[in-house]
């Protein structure tokens, strides 16, 4: 039986340049997708995963991200004396408990893989989770516990996967498979961003890991790969001729690239068109612009 997860790493210490100015004194993390911060989707699906611990690696200009998963005894109180019960419950929905959470600072820029690599140390000898905040799923069942569940059957390391395109995979890591089981897939190789003509299939790995401690290995030998860069797919790819063997999970639900304007653009339509206190406003103003956008045709 595989050993169970409780540990997620977030790597946040990219410094957000597609969205400047906005993060010029605002940690991507933090900006807000309807009215919750990107940072709060990604604890909030771990959380329904089983994760128990939380470890941030970040970088200088992070401080407001700490900030956000402490407590605000001033504004809970006077929510309480004001009786917003609603709103004190979702306040106290984002703290943190003491020891849940830890941060690691990544001093350079070295790539994704290095920056899993900085918390190797509180990670020891345990399978891992690794959630990208920049990719946001909208599912019924979380990403995480979907894969989570897949895990349990099949151990080893999996991978989020999506169906892309040809002529995006060069966007992506890209899956090898050998053998296709439906929703999980086994996994024979991995290509970092291949050209569409170059690429084995156009199964695309997305920001959602379960990686076994070994991975931690393969990241020490400190080996550049694609950018001059330390990848994470390229320590995955080590664990494919184990016994433990990769696999990627197609998982069900939308995923939105919150890293760029257009993809965050999207998902603040999507998710508010989800909310029930939001969905007729939003949904009038949509169909009065796109009546408008037709008229002048």
């Amino acid at each position: 039986m595989a050993q169970r997860v409780t540990k997620a790493i977030f790597p946040v210490a990219g410094m957000g340049t597609r969205f400047i100015p906005a993060t010029k004194s605002v940690p991507k993390e933090i900006m807000t997708l309807v009215d919750r911060p990107l940072v709060q989707y990604a604890i909030d699906e771990a959380r329904a995963a089983g994760i128990t611990e939380f470890l941030f690696v970040t970088s200088r200009g992070k401080s407001a991200l700490e900030d956000y998963f402490d407590r605000a005894p001033e504004l809970e109180h006077q929510l309480e004396q004001k009786g917003k019960t609603e709103l004190l419950e979702t306040l106290r929905g984002t703290n943190m408990e003491s020891g849940q959470i830890a941060y690691i600072r990544q001093h350079q820029a070295l790539g994704l893989g290095h920056a899993v690599w900085c918390a190797r140390r509180l990670i020891g000898n345990e399978p891992f989770a690794v959630i990208l905040p920049d990719d946001v799923i909208a599912a019924e069942k979380p990403c995480l516990q979907q894969m989570v569940e897949a895990y349990e059957e099949t151990g080893g390391s999996m991978v989020a996967a999506m169906e892309v395109p040809y002529e995006k995979t060069s966007s992506y890591g890209v899956l090898d498979c050998k053998e296709d089981m439906g929703s999980i897939v086994s996994v024979k190789g991995m290509v970092e961003k291949p050209k569409a003509e170059d690429a084995p299939s156009n199964l695309a790995v997305i920001g959602r890991y379960i990686l076994s401690p070994q991975v931690m290995d393969h990241l020490s030998s400190g080996e550049t790969g694609a950018g001059g860069e330390i990848q994470l797919t390229d320590a995955i790819a080590k664990e494919i001729e184990s016994e433990r063997g990769v696999y990627g999970l197609r998982f069900r639900g939308q995923r939105f690239d919150c890293g760029s304007k257009a993809g965050f653009l999207q998902a603040t339509v999507a998710f508010g068109l989800a909310r029930p206190d939001l969905r007729d406003e939003l949904q009038q103003y949509l169909d009065e612009l796109s009546a408008v956008r037709n008229a002048a045709q």
